[in-house]
């Protein structure tokens, strides 16, 4: 990185932000609070609270959303009459999954290979750190030169909606002349990367019901409705051959325009198993981006271990759909369920229900925030020149803020390159893209100011 006084302070600053971060991780802020204590996640907002009042935010407050969770807001005023930005954050993280996988425990950050490990540390923690060290560089080389709100969601990874809710019932308070979320991440690392489009999100459970009991597969198999077969065929009817997504009515040919991304690279980064083909058809970039893509992210069956000799009479299913930008999610989640049904075998009867919903997004990237973060991207990764890439997940206060504030400029930024395996076993960050997304930020909120 090139010698200048904000990358310099922000070097100097890298100790102090693995030791935050390591505080930080440590709590387990899962906002599932019928497996976390409530109390982890409120001590991760406190924590954060702290931190902004320190750098002397103003109005710093734990904001009680109407999902049950807190979001921590705080105000740095700036020059007078300067533009306003907002910093956005999450601090709550997904399950560990598997504790026993974790090389190291997932709630203690643990450096290894030259990446800091632990549970929220790419995904989004580390964006926390990530805002305050471009605050603290500011400060120490000129100051900051525009407004500055913070807000930290408490409950994005569970999609409940809470802090959507709340921006739409205060809607001043959010309010800004740019949005950085600092949420996404580079295509790959050491790739300066801004994401101009996100895929909505739409989670449906479907039950079968086919007995009033379970049978014995001896006495009646052959014969009796399963409840679990029938759930197969249908899940297995929401894939064609190659393993495309195909929702009826549902369009998913759209091709992406943008930059591409190595189909081999991309089998590196998912850890494709050697032999194992790709789903689906189309460029990846196609398919991760522009198209809608399926899972099934559970099912209630018995488990082969300790499994009975039996017909079952009810089987479960929690089925995500992607949507692309340019489909409604409303309309994606009938869709869905339209097809779930139509595709159930046997006149079994069959229910679904909507869990949880947020829309795609896309970007204006003509807006001179664009601009600026790009000569900033160009200082902070020498030589490189910053790309624009989609995400295949959802972030969906994205929507509720273009919504809100249709003149504000959205970037969406970040430490979720896909080495940090955020969502699975082993997450990690990478600190010299902390480091450099950092500088990167202060320098892109300099830029801003002055243009």
């Amino acid at each position: 990185m090139s010698s200048n006084p904000v990358a310099e302070t922000v070097a100097s600053l890298m100790p102090r932000a693995k030791a935050e971060l390591t505080e930080l991780v440590a709590f387990e802020s899962v906002a599932d609070f019928g497996q976390f204590p409530r109390s982890e996640s409120e001590g991760a907002a406190d924590w954060i609270a702290g931190a902004l009042r320190a750098e002397g935010f103003q109005d710093v407050a734990l904001l009680d959303t109407p999902d049950g969770t807190q979001s921590v807001y705080g105000f740095l005023p700036g020059p007078e009459g300067a533009r306003t930005v907002l910093l956005y954050a999450h601090y709550d993280v997904q399950p560990p999954l598997d504790e026993a996988a974790w090389t190291s425990p997932p709630f203690a950050l643990t450096e290894r290979d030259g990446r800091w490990y632990g549970r929220g540390s790419a995904d989004c923690k580390g964006g926390v750190i990530m805002h305050l060290l471009a605050v603290r560089a500011l400060k120490a080389t000129g100051g900051v030169p525009v407004h500055i709100k913070v807000i930290a969601e408490g409950s994005e990874e569970q999609g409940t909606g809470g802090l959507e809710r709340y921006a739409e019932e205060h809607p001043e308070l959010l309010s800004a002349d740019a949005i950085v979320i600092g949420d996404a991440g580079n295509l790959r690392t050491g790739l300066p990367t801004v994401t101009t489009t996100l895929r909505g999100m739409t989670m449906v459970r479907v039950q079968i019901d086919t007995l009033e009991g379970n049978l014995h597969s001896g006495q009646f198999g052959g014969a009796a409705p399963d409840a679990l077969g029938a759930l197969i065929r249908v899940l297995d009817s929401l894939r064609t051959e190659d393993g495309s997504t195909a929702v009826d009515g549902l369009a998913s040919e759209t091709v992406w325009d943008g930059v591409q991304y190595d189909e081999e690279q991309f089998r590196a980064d998912a850890r494709v198993l050697d032999g194992v083909e790709l789903i689906g058809s189309g460029s990846v970039a196609d398919r991760i981006w522009a198209r809608p893509a399926v899972t099934v992210l559970g099912i209630d069956c018995p488990p082969v271990v300790g499994a009975t000799p039996s017909v079952q009479a009810r089987a479960r299913a929690l089925v995500s759909l992607r949507v692309p930008p340019g489909v409604e999610a409303a309309e994606a989640t009938k869709l869905l369920q339209a097809h779930l049904e139509a595709h159930t075998p046997w006149g079994a009867r069959v229910r679904t229900e909507q869990i949880g919903q947020g829309q795609p997004f896309s970007a204006d990237t003509t807006s001179p925030a664009y601009a600026a973060m790009a000569d900033a991207m160009a200082v902070a990764y020498p030589g490189r020149q910053m790309r624009y890439a989609g995400q295949g997940g959802s972030i969906p206060l994205c929507n509720t803020l273009a919504d809100l504030y249709p003149r504000a400029e959205i970037l969406l930024i970040g430490l979720s390159e896909p080495a940090a395996r955020i969502h699975a076993v082993d997450e990690s960050v990478s600190p010299e893209e902390l480091e450099r997304l950092s500088v990167a930020e202060a320098l892109f909120l300099r830029n801003y100011a002055a243009s």
